[in-house]
This record gives C-alpha cells, structure tokens and sequence, in this order.
C-alpha cells in the first residue's frame, strides 16, 4: 500500500519561506518521478514542480521559477519543495505526487492524470 504524507504547510506573511516535505512508502521512490500539485479555492489545480527519478530533468510553473526549488533525497525516501518569496497568490493546498511511469519533460505542463499517487494534501496560507 502506498502512502504519500506532506507536511510543511503553514501561515506565513508575503515575501517569507516554507519548505514541505513528503515522505513516500509502498513506492520504489528511486524509480518514481515525484512532484507537487497545488489548488487554490476556486481555481483548478496546478501542476507547481515536478522532478524526474534521477534528479536530473526538473519542470516548474512559470509562476514559480526562481522562486520554488524542487529537491529529493532517496535515502530518506522524502520530497522537499523549498518555497522563497512567497506572494499572496501562493496560497493554497499543495499535494505531493509521485507515479513509477511519468516522464518529467522541462517544457510539459504536467496534469493530474499523470500522477497515479497523491498525498492529503498540506496547506500554505501566505498573508499580505
């Protein structure tokens, strides 16, 4: 059975940091590409970030670049989202994800269908 728990989610003002987490068991997480979805109220949800199963190939939203940084320890089996600069518009439940066969393409907006695995989700409230 498979598992996925975020945490990490919180309050924090406009401009400030958060980093989830996601531990992922049940899953070879080596052999899986692991990502982050998030839905803000109202709005459909996102794809934010995804990494390939090597580390190697990473896709980010536009409106995320430069700000979110995506990491993953295999060790641990755990996911990391490292979030800087944080703006109102971030605000949402963000949902771990990861799936054995999805290819992690830079320019591939991926879709919730892609992802087989999904976490409870963890909110993100940032305040203006």
């Amino acid at each position: 059975q498979v598992q996925v728990v975020e945490s990490g989610g919180g309050l924090v003002q406009a401009g400030g940091s958060l980093r989830l987490s996601c531990t992922v068991s049940g899953l070879t997480f080596d052999a899986s590409a692991v990502g982050w979805f998030r839905q803000a109220p109202g709005k459909e949800r996102e794809g934010v970030s995804c990494l390939s199963k090597s580390g190697g190939s990473t896709y980010y939203a536009d409106s995320v670049k430069g700000r979110f940084t995506i990491s993953r320890d295999n060790a641990k089996n755990t996911l990391y989202l490292q979030m800087n600069s944080l703006k109102p518009e971030d605000t949402a439940m963000y949902y771990c994800v990861a799936d054995p066969n999805y290819i992690v393409v830079p320019t591939h907006k991926p879709d919730s269908d892609d992802f087989d695995y999904w976490g409870q989700g963890t909110q993100v409230t940032v305040s203006s």
